[in-house]
């Protein structure tokens, strides 16, 4: 019983990033959802990871799409 849950722990790895509610990214990349879930926060407060932004065209690219997509929400 131990291994078992020891083995269901392991598999529980960290949630992925919140998007907008109503919108599902569970295709795509984690940079992708990381970026979108800071650029739709954006929105309201700026967050972003200045370094991944420059480096990481995921990230970026999920950045801008979250950002426009909450911006025009609210």
């Amino acid at each position: 019983m131990l291994v078992a849950v020891l083995l269901l722990a392991a598999c529980a790895g960290t949630p992925p990033p919140a998007a907008a509610p109503g919108v599902n990214l569970s295709g795509f990349p984690p940079g992708f959802r990381a970026g979108y879930a800071d650029g739709c926060a954006s929105a309201s407060e700026r967050r972003r990871d200045e370094a991944r932004f420059r480096s990481e065209t995921d990230y970026a690219q999920g950045w801008r799409d979250g950002y426009d997509s909450c911006r025009r929400r609210k």
